[in-house]
């Protein structure tokens, strides 16, 4: 698999209001498998995916990032 580079966190993003939230639960996976499987699964995932699905994992990441970040200032004297 490939190695993710983090995003940086710009927080001079315009202001984005959350008018409802869903309770979900799911199980990650750790998986084996072959490069052919995982190319295959990678492109069949972009063909499903919506922008919605886009801009959930973009948010997980903003708040994540913003998360560690503050999470390490608060570490550092």
């Amino acid at each position: 698999m490939m190695k993710k580079t983090p995003i940086p966190f710009d927080p001079s993003l315009p202001i984005i209001k959350i008018v409802k939230t869903y309770e979900e639960t799911f199980v990650k996976m750790e998986l084996e498998m072959d490069d052919d499987t995982h190319d295959m699964l990678v492109e069949w995932g972009k063909e499903e995916a919506t922008d919605k699905d886009y801009v959930n994992i973009a948010i997980g990441c903003g708040l994540k990032a913003y998360l560690d970040k503050d999470k390490d200032e608060q570490e550092t004297p």
